[in-house]
């Protein structure tokens, strides 16, 4: 008996859903671009927080990730590379996780009924994680391209200047919260999609996880606040005029150092009089 398929009308189109694997593929490298930016994202805020030791030990971790301590010389465009890569990670991610997204009014109604509904916990964070991934598209997009094309202004004196006198702290206030609930939620529920630390009892290990997850999730928005407010209180004691010169630690203070521009962490110190 032969088989007949219907074809929608005027495209050529198969009506009937044809298997395919593409969707599964997509999923899996969300999953895998979402869990390397929320362990970069942690990552991230622990060395931001660094200024809450002093300016010296942000300017040791500024300059390692520069090569001065490997190479012998600071290469800011070493920072770039590494945004760079993040950028397009960040995009690709945002790409994939949009597939997943309400199209049109009706369709987020429809989710909207479901979710008040069931009242399901999980469902309650994907959609505070659809809406949190949503601000950060715009918000990220800002925050990682100013990193990428100044990345010598990244230090105790250039990111308390561009926190306060650039006025970045409202847009970095924001992005902090959706950042810490966007990436926490995120791999939480990667845990459970894919049955990490599931142990003998899933429904008591999701509890746990649960727990875990908004234990983190204080944990870093208290460090992020804690770190914010060290670049305004630093921008208000050091003043804008003094912030525009660079920091420099009082054992380099005497060492020649190559500038870029006013507000980055490079400025020429040591100039060569001409004649003597």
């Amino acid at each position: 008996m032969s088989r007949t398929i219907d074809l929608i009308a005027d495209t050529g189109i198969a009506e009937r859903a044809r298997k395919s694997r593409l969707p599964a593929k997509l999923d899996f490298w969300q999953s895998i671009t979402g869990l390397f930016l929320g362990l970069f994202m942690w990552g991230h805020m622990v060395l931001v927080s660094s200024i809450l030791f002093g300016k010296n030990t942000m300017y040791v971790v500024t300059k390692f990730f520069e090569g001065k301590y490997i190479l012998g010389q600071a290469y800011p465009g070493l920072v770039s590379v590494i945004v760079a890569f993040v950028f397009i990670v960040f995009i690709v991610h945002a790409g994939l996780a949009m597939r997943k997204f309400p199209i049109d009014y009706r369709q987020y109604k429809t989710f909207r009924g479901h979710m008040d509904m069931m009242r399901h916990t999980d469902t309650n964070l994907w959609f505070i994680q659809a809406v949190t991934g949503f601000a950060m598209f715009f918000l990220g997009s800002v925050h990682l391209y100013i990193m990428l094309t100044h990345p010598d202004q990244i230090g105790p004196h250039g990111s308390s200047y561009r926190v306060w006198f650039g006025l970045m702290w409202p847009l970095y206030l924001v992005l902090l919260f959706c950042v810490e609930l966007h990436g926490g939620i995120g791999l939480y529920r990667l845990a459970v999609k894919w049955g990490w630390f599931e142990g003998a009892n899933p429904r008591q290990s999701r509890k746990n996880l649960q727990k875990l997850k908004w234990g983190l999730t204080a944990f870093f928005l208290t460090l992020g606040l804690l770190s914010l407010a060290a670049y305004i209180k630093i921008a208000l004691y050091e003043g804008e005029v003094r912030l525009q010169q660079p920091y420099m630690p009082a054992s380099e203070q005497n060492q020649p150092h190559a500038g870029i521009q006013p507000g980055g962490e490079y400025y020429l110190t040591m100039q060569v009089e001409e004649g003597r």
